[in-house]
């Protein structure tokens, strides 16, 4: 982990001998924080006028008096009974899903106290297999971060028979990224929770592969949890899930051995309800993780990161020691690694925050990682070195021909009246979508958006080896009220260009101007044109995050302005080829609907 010298975290091992003198004080410190407030994680206290002593990247004491480590080159910061806390560490998050690149994810999330996370890939391996995967982990490791790396399992999410990926990861690839060295931490989320229910050989062997290799496996389960088949999954061997939205989720997962992560993305508001497992219901928190998922790079500027999510949990009602042992020493324990990070204690990595003002405010001013100052008052104190992408990573978009109005021209099943037709239901704040049957007026054979102002046509169009793939369907919800179309080439988890859109003729531009970019997205109305560009591999960008913030909330703006007034609209929307979230989706080969038994391909059209 963090090739840049600076940042260097060796094995504790190598690091035992100077860490014992520098205790005894016979090997002066390195860093000193004295006058702190403690926030001790692994016995739940503050502790009050506490001092820590540090040598290069670990702690080496944790006491009342550290004076006898202060030498002439010791660097010694005075906490002034400030509260000093471990670093804040992300148990489930989608790098790629914040639109930019880790140099630029740390750049936006250390300075608000998050130094480490367990990063979940599985989008750009979606786009170039296990070379994009070894990029996100060769960046990271040149960064302050503690970033610890999971092997994507669903790549594709499902099957190809229910979509298109670009790249295939089986038992075999999951092996040997296995290999890299020990921050790839773990199996990443088994989205194909059927697969793995109903005994699946790719999904069982991938598993079995993480379990050999001394990994975890991480979950994603959608299904009721109050049947045998939350158990069998996780009988496989699956100990961690972060799609709890309730209490019951939460609960039914810690009964059963399993890290129940509850999530506070940009537009996923689970916390308020899972978090009721512990603040009404009782249950202990030893497995309750606190995750973001996702964050849009707009909301890592107006909200926050983890700090938010700490906050967010203290105001449900969560003692705020609690709260951070959720994002930091429970994290840690969950993936093995807690001699290492999560707490402030002899050994550990000196990874610190400290805060101003009241513990529940999560002032981040200062962010210490592997014993280096990197982010003072919200802003970076260190350079971080640039990094390169090979050609391969920036030119990812493949289509068979330009878009044209007609590809969304959608056949009825009659030749004129009314149809009845599926059409994906979105909900605000929420992954999962609904079913909605609607009534289309159809004109010689065509379906037509006339009479359904709520209606708009969704497509998704194959981008990774220019097949000329595509589906059609319809989204309700999405509130447009103009002339208006939205093309991405963020679309969980495959990753195609999907459109959406009321007229066909914005559609086809809105997916030109986004292939033409190779990757990004594209806000098309009749008056304007909004755009963020996402050159590598189609889902982020390297220009400063600052830069890809303002990229995105002009994109929000312009979605507000045509009638799209969801809260982060473009979270949301990006989900809606997520073929492994209930209820209806669409990919590149058609509607996909979640049953009891697992994913299955739904016509368009209702029979009469």
């Amino acid at each position: 982990m963090g090739s840049a010298s600076l940042f260097a975290r060796p094995h504790l091992a190598e690091c035992v001998p100077d860490l014992v003198a520098t205790a005894r004080g016979d090997k002066k410190a390195t860093l000193v924080i004295q006058h702190a407030k403690l926030v001790n994680v692994t016995s739940g206290e503050i502790l009050d006028d506490m001092s820590i002593g540090v040598q290069g990247s670990r702690i080496a004491f944790v006491g009342k008096d550290a004076s006898h480590l202060i030498g002439d080159t010791t660097k010694v910061i005075d906490a002034q009974g400030r509260y000093v806390a471990p670093g804040l560490l992300d148990g489930h998050c989608h790098i790629e899903s914040s639109q930019i690149t880790p140099t630029q994810f740390a750049r936006a999330v250390l300075p608000k106290g998050t130094t480490g996370g367990f990063f979940d890939a599985h989008e750009i391996t979606n786009v170039l297999g296990l070379p994009g995967l070894k990029l996100m982990l060769d960046e990271a490791r040149t960064t302050p971060l503690a970033a610890y790396m999971q092997v994507a399992s669903c790549v594709p999410s499902t099957g190809p028979e229910l979509e298109t990926a670009g790249a295939s990861i089986g038992p075999a690839e999951v092996a040997e990224a296995f290999t890299w060295g020990p921050d790839m931490i773990a199996l990443g989320e088994v989205m194909n929770f059927p697969g793995v229910v109903f005994g699946d050989d790719k999904m069982i062997g991938e598993i079995q592969a993480a379990l050999r290799a001394g990994r975890v496996a991480d979950g994603h389960y959608t299904w009721p949890v109050q049947d045998w088949r939350l158990p069998a999954y996780a009988a496989s061997g699956i100990t961690g899930c972060h799609e709890s939205v309730n209490a019951e989720d939460v609960i039914a997962r810690v009964r059963l051995g399993m890290y129940a992560k509850m999530r506070r993305g940009s537009a996923w508001h689970d916390v308020a309800e899972s978090i009721k497992a512990h603040t009404e219901h009782n249950i202990d928190t030893r497995r309750m993780i606190l995750v973001t998922d996702d964050r849009s790079p707009e909301s890592l500027v107006d909200e926050g990161h983890m700090d938010f999510v700490v906050r967010h949990a203290i105001a449900q009602g969560v003692r705020p020691v609690t709260a951070f042992q959720m994002a930091t020493i429970n994290t840690a324990e969950r993936f093995g690694v807690a001699r290492d990070v999560g707490s402030i204690t002899p050994g550990s990595f000196a990874d610190m925050i400290m805060l101003d003002g009241h513990i529940s405010d999560v002032n981040v001013i200062m962010t210490i990682t592997a014993g280096q100052v990197v982010a003072e008052h919200g802003q970076m104190v260190v350079e971080l070195p640039e990094f390169h992408y090979p050609e391969s990573a920036i030119r990812s978009v493949h289509l068979a021909r330009p878009v044209k109005a007609e590809d969304f021209v959608i056949e009825a099943p009659i030749t004129g009246g009314v149809a009845t037709a599926r059409s994906i239901q979105v909900r605000e704040n929420h992954v999962d979508t609904k079913e909605l049957l609607v009534s289309v007026q159809v004109e010689d054979g065509i379906a037509s958006l006339r009479d359904q102002a709520d209606l708009c046509k969704l497509a998704v169009i194959e981008r990774h080896r220019g097949t000329g793939k595509q589906a059609v369907g319809f989204v309700s919800g999405v509130g447009f009220q103009e002339p208006a179309a939205l093309a991405s080439t963020v679309a969980h988890d495959c990753h195609n260009v999907m459109v959406i859109g009321n007229s066909d003729e914005l559609m086809a531009k809105a997916a030109n101007v986004v292939a033409d970019m190779q990757g990004g997205i594209a806000l098309v109305t009749e008056t304007e044109i909004v755009t963020l560009p996402l050159p590598v591999a189609g889902l982020m960008s390297n220009a400063p995050f600052e830069q890809v913030a303002e990229q995105s909330k002009a994109v929000s703006e312009a979605l507000n302005k045509a009638g799209c007034t969801m809260n982060y609209a473009f979270m949301t929307l990006s989900l809606l080829a997520l073929v492994v979230v209930p209820e209806l989706r669409l990919s590149d080969i058609g509607l996909i609907k979640t049953t009891e038994q697992g994913f299955v391909q739904v016509p368009l059209f209702v029979e009469q």
